[in-house]
């Protein structure tokens, strides 16, 4: 026999408007987790997170122009320049306009900003320890997410 308790378990896993039911939330909680364990060891770097996202960029490919960097990041010109300005401030990246191109602003690292990446490896090993997952573990989870965000993307 089937007890009350059992069903309003299983009405309430099935339930499409609970907050718990909810991918979009599980997903902004994540993301914030894990913003926020980010923060700490970014500010000994002197960076936001923001930041840190542009850099892994360019640590992939120097000499890139804005309209890549946000292309990759999927983000506008509008909230990446504001970023970008930060970045060059500090010391870590020059904006020139492309010779070939003068409407193309490029953006290359300075040595300060390209000698940041071998700080940012103990950053993203900190991180790696507190979700204690395997890396095969968190290759599967960036596979999973690089699909949704795909799939989510279709028509833009």
């Amino acid at each position: 026999m089937v007890q009350s308790a059992d069903i309003a378990e299983v009405e309430r896993e099935t339930d499409p408007l609970l907050l718990d039911n909810q991918l979009c939330y599980a997903l902004y909680a994540a993301a914030h987790r894990m913003t926020k364990s980010y923060r700490p060891l970014l500010e000994r770097l002197g960076l936001t997170y923001p930041q840190y996202l542009v850099l892994l960029v360019l640590w992939e490919q120097d000499g890139v122009t804005v309209s890549e960097i946000g292309r990759r990041l999927r983000l506008d010109s509008g909230t990446l320049t504001p970023v970008l300005k930060r970045l060059e401030g500090a010391g870590f990246l020059l904006r020139t306009r492309r010779q070939s191109d003068e409407r193309e602003v490029e953006i290359a690292l300075t040595p300060e900003g390209a000698a940041l990446r071998a700080d940012a490896v103990s950053v993203r090993e900190a991180v790696m320890c507190q979700l204690e997952l395997s890396e095969p573990e968190i290759r599967a989870l960036r596979k999973d997410l690089s699909l949704l965000i795909e799939r989510l993307s279709v028509g833009e």
